[in-house]
């Protein structure tokens, strides 16, 4: 997974499993780099930095990186590269379609208790991503329209480029 892009689709589930939220982005990753873009946010990691430009606040927030220690769920490569460090890993089930049903459990505490991926058994690809929260909620990632390899897209944000917004560094 060092060069994939397509669409995901977030969920957010509230306790009650009443959905609160949905959105989808186009999302661009390359070896630990990754481009989304929303209807009104992009985001964008060069490996280093993290640039988020909502464009309806006209602002700009730039980050850091987080440390290696911390579980970083918008990066969906180190997740999976560290996951026998950062979880116990265990199989569920595989569904009649052959979707194989694996829990991630964090070994250190987290705001969430697991993760559950959901794979196609036969290709390796990841289909979605439940982040299951300890107050019942969920965020549900869906992935479509996924396309291996051939990432040509730029990693790099240009504050320059929207003079319009307000700087907020945070590094």
């Amino acid at each position: 997974m060092n060069n994939v892009s397509g669409k995901v689709t977030l969920t957010i589930l509230d306790s009650q499993k009443k959905q609160v939220s949905k959105q989808s982005a186009q999302v661009s990753y390359y070896q630990g780099k990754y481009h989304l873009t929303m209807d009104n946010m992009e985001v964008v990691c060069d490996g280093e930095t993290i640039w988020q430009w909502n464009k309806d606040a006209k602002e700009i927030v730039i980050n850091g990186m987080p440390p290696e220690s911390e579980l970083d769920l918008l990066n969906p490569g180190r997740l999976i590269a560290n996951y026998a460090k950062n979880f116990r890993a265990k199989y569920i089930r595989t569904e009649d379609d052959g979707t194989a049903i694996i829990d991630l459990q964090p070994r250190s505490a987290q705001s969430y208790h697991k993760i559950r991926l959901f794979i196609n058994e036969e290709t390796g690809v990841l289909k979605r991503i439940e982040v299951h929260k300890f107050d019942s909620s969920r965020e549900i990632y869906v992935f479509s329209g996924l396309k291996f390899g051939g990432i040509k897209g730029s990693f790099t944000f240009r504050p320059e480029n929207h003079p319009e917004s307000e700087i907020i560094d945070m590094r």
